[in-house]
Formats: C-alpha cells, sequence, structure tokens
C-alpha cells in the first residue's frame, strides 16, 4: 500500500480552562480528543458535525496553527509535530489553509497583489518586479479574478471575491494539502457552487489534497471522496462517502443524514430527533461520549468507551452496537 500523504494518529488538542483567584487551571477543554485518520495524494476527506465539536481546531493542530497537546503528525513521511522552527517554514510551503471568515482573513490595510505576494517574498522565491507580477496574474486568473484586482483593497470586493483571493493565497506557494475550514459556509448558496467547483478544478490541475471541514451535509457529499463525523472532539465514523450516506452506521451519523432537507418531500425519510443537550467537552460523559443523546443507549456504551473499529471496506465506526 502507497504511503499516504497526511497520517494522522492519537491527536490530542487541550485547552486549559483557569479559575478561582489565583487563575490556576481547573480543567481542560478536550477539543480535540484522540483522533485518528490519513488523507491520500489527489483525494478530498470530508470532516463534518455541530458546531463545537473540534472540526477547526483538528486542521489546525494539523498544521501547528494550534500546538497540538499529544500524538502524530505525519506529512510524507516527515514528521510535523516533532519539526524543528526550520523544518516547518518549509512545511508550511506544502501545508496550507483556506479560512473560514474571508471578511476577517485578509488585512484591509494590504492590497490584493500584496496579500497574495506576502508568502512568496517571505519564503525567498520571489523578490519584486516583473516575474513576481506575472506570479501574481496568473495566481488570480486561475482563481477567476482580473490582473486589475491586485492593487485593489479587500473591502472593494464581494464576500464570493474575497474567498477566492483567500484561495489564491493558499495556491501561491504551491502547496499538495490544504485545510479548507469552512470555506464557503459565510458566502451566498449561489457562490458556493462556484467556489466549490474552482476548488475541485483546482484540484485536479494542481494534484491538490484536501480537508475540508464543513457542517453542511450536502456540500461534503459534493465535493468529498471520504467523509469523517465528529462528536464532542472525537472521530466516531469515517467511510467512503457513498457507503457513509447510503449505509451510516452509527446513531449520530444517522440523525444527521436524517436532518438534509430534500427536494421531493415524499422521498423524505423519518428524521431522528436527538433529545437533549450536548454534553460539556470539559467533563465528557463516560464510556460513550454519544450515549446522552442515543436512542439505542445500552449499559456498555455508558461503561466502555468504544473502538474505533473497522466493519469492513474501509467503513470505521466507534459504537458498541453498530454491525
Amino acid at each position: 500500500m502507497d504511503q499516504p500523504l497526511l497520517e494522522v494518529k492519537n491527536l490530542k488538542k487541550y485547552f486549559p480552562v483557569s479559575g478561582g483567584f489565583f487563575k490556576r487551571v481547573v480543567g481542560y477543554v478536550k477539543a480535540t480528543d484522540d483522533i485518528s485518520f490519513t488523507i491520500g495524494e489527489g483525494e478530498t476527506m470530508g470532516l463534518v458535525g455541530e458546531s463545537g465539536c473540534g472540526k477547526s481546531t483538528t486542521g489546525r493542530a494539523l498544521l501547528r496553527l494550534h500546538e497540538p497537546t499529544a500524538g502524530e503528525v505525519y506529512y510524507k513521511g516527515q514528521d510535523v509535530i516533532g519539526a524543528s522552527k526550520s523544518e516547518m517554514k518549509q512545511l508550511r510551503m506544502d501545508m496550507q489553509i483556506v479560512f473560514q471568515d474571508p471578511y476577517s482573513s485578509l488585512n484591509p490595510r494590504m492590497t490584493v497583489g500584496q496579500i497574495i505576494s506576502e508568502p512568496i517574498i517571505h519564503h525567498g522565491i520571489m523578490r519584486k518586479g516583473k516575474e513576481l507580477e506575472n506570479k501574481l496574474s496568473e495566481l488570480l486568473d486561475k482563481c477567476g479574478l482580473a490582473s486589475y484586482h491586485v492593487n485593489r483593497y479587500p473591502h472593494q470586493f464581494s464576500g464570493g471575491q474575497r474567498q477566492r483571493i483567500g484561495i489564491a493565497r493558499a495556491l501561491a506557494l504551491n502547496p499538495s494539502f490544504i485545510v479548507a475550514d469552512e470555506p464557503v459556509s459565510a458566502l451566498d448558496v449561489s457562490i458556493q457552487s462556484q467556489v466549490l467547483n474552482l476548488m475541485m478544478d483546482l484540484q485536479e490541475d494542481m494534484g491538490l489534497s484536501y480537508l475540508f471541514i464543513s457542517h453542511d451535509l450536502s456540500v461534503v457529499k459534493y465535493i468529498s471522496d471520504r467523509v469523517g463525523v465528529m462528536y464532542l472532539g472525537s472521530l466516531v465514523e469515517l467511510a467512503d462517502k457513498k457507503d457513509l450516506f447510503s449505509v451510516p452506521k452509527h446513531p449520530y451519523t444517522q440523525a444527521l443524514l436524517s436532518a438534509i432537507p430534500v427536494p421531493n418531500p415524499k422521498a423524505r425519510k423519518k428524521q431522528i430527533i436527538l433529545k437533549g443537550d450536548i454534553p460539556s467537552n470539559v467533563h465528557p460523559p463516560s464510556g460513550c461520549k454519544f450515549h446522552t443523546r442515543c436512542p439505542y443507549v445500552e449499559a456498555i456504551c455508558k461503561e466502555c468507551v468504544p473502538d474505533f473499529r473497522e466493519l469492513g471496506d474501509k467503513h470505521f465506526v466507534a459504537c458498541h452496537l453498530a454491525k
């Protein structure tokens, strides 16, 4: 079997919680809790779940924008977490991120040309001059923008155009892997499809791999090859998108899929309504984290943490009762 482009083993990211007069650490927010997966070359892995389940933290921890608490991350066989500052600088040329909010992720005091050229100049690839101008024009053209946009400021663009600028910035260093952190959630539906198609075209042209983070299952189904489902910091199911959407094994995945709107009301399946609130990720439930809301809960679910096991054909699930 070929080595995966990205390999993640038992990744954890805990944020300390301070309290009391002396602001001592009284607990930890377990944002990402023992997650493992791989991403192959040219593959798109979708990561879905409710708001606050740890999707974005996972993506940022892979790039060490958040320093992981524990675990291992390997990119093309190289240890990311153990990389030195100079090694990490080289890795960042190959591992980029597109942020969720195109309004706050761009510096309003910089022109489009300055925003996109900043990483190129910082890494010493090119200096200011005709070659850099040609590079900027090429990147803007790839992302559906005009070369004359180079001297404009972010406030002069629509949300969709700003996200295209963010994508162009991510492509400036010719990366192989991009974390797309809810890149279309802040955009109108009509603009979402344009940006998604752009990302898919760029993937085909440049051989990109994506970790595509979203809470929108329809978007994830459209762009992803495999889909991972997160709940309260943990990965509860991971499978090829066809398998996951046709035969979901975990009760939480089943509930999520039942809530997807369908054009034909007669074809709609019965919606699964989860009872209760999402537990705290500072003090998560014992055993299976989902047992407080699961309609099929049994005694073993409350006591034992389920293994993230393969049920067949690379379909993984963390559930005692799944078959």
